[in-house]
């Protein structure tokens, strides 16, 4: 029985506060206390007992034991801000039903349906970047990102630059943050941001559904959607909906393109295979969906990209069973935290995990399953995974086709790992269009 099995090794720290803050100001955190106690440990974050697991089999038991021993857990900043209707806090069938109806604008021919406007919203900012020379790329990328999602998922043209983005900018602030409704705090701010967002998205949506037949973007094909009983989304539902994945095709997305942008100037022999293999395809800016899946090489840099520089670190779970794992008592009540990225440099899975290797994913190379997992797995994988992954390669395909660009020296290149991995300096580069 579980119950007569010991608690994992650690410590719980401080009163109340536990380890909360190591955990968030310390890159090597988990790496410390995994080398001390293996790869369970017990400490307290975030004011609970927490158990944190690592490794392929810790991933499985967590992803696949989901309502039986697991129930997804958010800090309550988090839950606060998606709001009660958003299907990353729904549970059980009801999150099973929500999913169904979002998966729609994330089917083949939706994505089919997008490119033309990734493809038209990279060229332009490539084009801008072109002519600027030296750029902080970060926070471009993720104006970049805000304005195909705000583009693609409400129709908003240019959404960094209106006063919807600066919204959404605050109500992205607050979301990990601590969650006191006192005046001027980044939660209070947050949620005043939320309050207006979804006003604004109301009203497009009002406007929307007095019009006929238009499925240019996610938000016309979710107020068509139905499921099986012939459900569809109410008002106030889809505007949750609509804010979750605003958040999820911006925050996540942002961080591994700027991943793979470091990288490759890290790696300039990999860069030019990459050029090698884009020298095949039409250099005329007209991606198809059929190109994009025949950029072999281009899937596996993107894989070992997201392998190396993991922009999601891990999932909270709650127990709501005592269960087991490696021999350890895993309580009811307690939360566990799976860990990605810690999963994702295991020298038994990864040999020289550190080393930057695309040849991992060599499709004859056979992967064991959980170990690749930059997007979750199981019943609450992300359901914008093939959208990002559209957008990434399309990113990529367009930026080494034709741009270089160079780090500039004496800038900290570190990761920030809060919220989302990005570089402390804000990833400096001189940029310029290749010469043909």
């Amino acid at each position: 029985m579980s119950s007569s099995l010991p608690l994992p090794p650690g410590s719980s720290g401080l009163p109340v506060i536990g380890e909360t803050f190591g955990f968030l100001n310390d890159p090597d955190f988990s790496t410390k206390r995994h080398k001390q106690f293996g790869n369970v440990f017990r400490t307290n974050l975030f004011g609970r007992s927490t158990i944190v697991l690592s490794g392929v089999d810790a991933v499985r038991f967590v992803l696949l034991n989901e309502n039986q021993y697991f129930v997804i857990s958010w800090p309550p900043s988090v839950k606060t801000l998606l709001g009660s209707a958003s299907v990353p806090v729904q549970q059980g069938s009801l999150h099973q039903q929500r999913r169904k109806l979002l998966v729609q604008a994330f089917q083949p021919r939706a994505l089919a349906s997008y490119i033309p406007t990734m493809t038209s919203i990279t060229q332009n900012y490539l084009d801008r970047w072109a002519q600027k020379e030296t750029i902080r790329w970060y926070p471009e990328l993720r104006n970049y990102t805000l304005d195909i999602a705000c583009q693609l998922i409400v129709g908003i043209s240019s959404g960094s630059q209106t006063r919807f983005g600066e919204l959404f900018e605050i109500w992205v602030k607050g979301l990990f943050s601590v969650p006191l409704k006192l005046p001027g705090t980044k939660f209070s701010q947050a949620l005043t941001s939320r309050q207006l967002l979804l006003d604004e998205i109301e009203r497009v949506v009002k406007a929307r559904q007095s019009q006929e037949n238009i499925e240019s973007d996610s938000l016309s094909l979710l107020l068509n959607a139905k499921d099986e009983e012939g459900n569809r989304l109410s008002i106030d539902e889809l505007k949750d909906q609509v804010l979750t994945l605003l958040f999820a095709g911006h925050e996540t997305l942002t961080s591994a393109i700027a991943s793979f942008c470091l990288l490759m100037a890290q790696h300039p022999a990999i860069l030019e295979r990459l050029r090698a293999e884009q020298s095949q395809f039409k250099n005329d800016d007209l991606l198809t969906l059929e190109d994009l899946k025949q950029m072999d090489f281009l899937d596996q840099v993107l894989k070992e990209v997201l392998r190396v520089v993991s922009p999601v670190g891990g999932g909270f779970r709650e127990v709501i069973q005592e269960c087991e794992f490696d021999g350890y008592k895993i309580p009811k009540g307690s939360q566990v935290l799976y860990e990605i990225g810690q999963t994702h440099q295991d020298s038994t899975l990864y040999p020289n995990p550190k080393q930057f290797d695309p040849e991992r994913f060599n499709p004859e190379q056979k992967l064991e399953p959980f170990s690749h997992v930059p997007f979750g797995g199981g019943i609450r994988e992300c359901l914008g995974k093939e959208f990002a992954r559209l957008e990434m390669r399309i990113f990529a395909a367009l930026l080494v086709r034709n741009y270089e660009w160079e780090l500039v020296p004496g800038q900290n290149l570190d990761l920030q790992m809060i919220p989302t991995p990005q570089p402390k300096d804000g990833l400096q580069v001189k940029f310029r269009r290749k010469a043909s």
